[in-house]
């Protein structure tokens, strides 16, 4: 069976709700298994991300989706903490070959949310894997990909509740890109 991670922390929960959309659609390809993992300030200890489990569970998958709000221009530190301790995994190629793509929410329709998924871009390139970008346009009915992010899944979020933001259409972007990952993943791996 192949298995999608999606791998993400969430500082107000608005990032939480698109990585439940990106979820659904990768568990909604036949022949995948999807896993929802939510990175925990409480596995930082001293400043280094501890959670052998979570890294486990990320070696064993094909396919890993990494996810984060953008403050001040990147992603957020709980996950740059996490992003340090795969170095390990680094050393020894341990995800080479792996595919991987993103997504990000901050407030403002650009937000510099480029930023963050360029990181995510290096983090997969760094360990070998294979970035799966974005290819949707943006002229559609739908709003689907209304923030013409073609390097990964961008949505928009401020201070509304986690059930106004991010919208419907940022959901369906990041559902279209769960579905997309889990396809190529369960045809790479094939």
């Amino acid at each position: 069976m192949t298995t999608v991670s999606i791998i993400h922390f969430s500082g107000s929960g608005h990032t939480t709700k698109l990585a439940e959309a990106v979820h659904q659609g990768a568990a909604s390809i036949e022949g995948v298994q999807a896993h929802l993992i939510s990175l925990s300030g409480d596995d930082i200890i001293k400043g280094r991300y501890k959670n052998d489990a979570v890294l486990a569970q990320l070696d064993a998958s094909d396919a890993i989706i990494f996810g984060s709000p953008t403050y001040m221009g990147g992603p957020a530190a709980q996950f740059k903490a996490f992003a340090d301790a795969t170095a390990e995994r680094w050393f020894r190629g341990g995800w080479r070959d792996k595919l991987a793509a993103g997504f990000t929410v901050s407030g403002g329709p650009s937000g510099d949310k480029l930023s963050t998924l360029q990181y995510f871009i290096t983090l997969a390139m760094q360990h070998g894997m294979i970035w799966v970008g974005f290819p949707e346009n943006p002229y559609n009915d739908k709003g689907i990909n209304r923030l013409s992010s073609y390097s990964g899944v961008m949505g928009q979020a401020g201070q509304e509740p986690t059930d106004v933001a991010p919208n419907a259409a940022d959901k369906l972007t990041g559902e279209l890109l769960g579905q997309r990952v889990a396809r190529l993943a369960a045809k790479f791996r094939g």
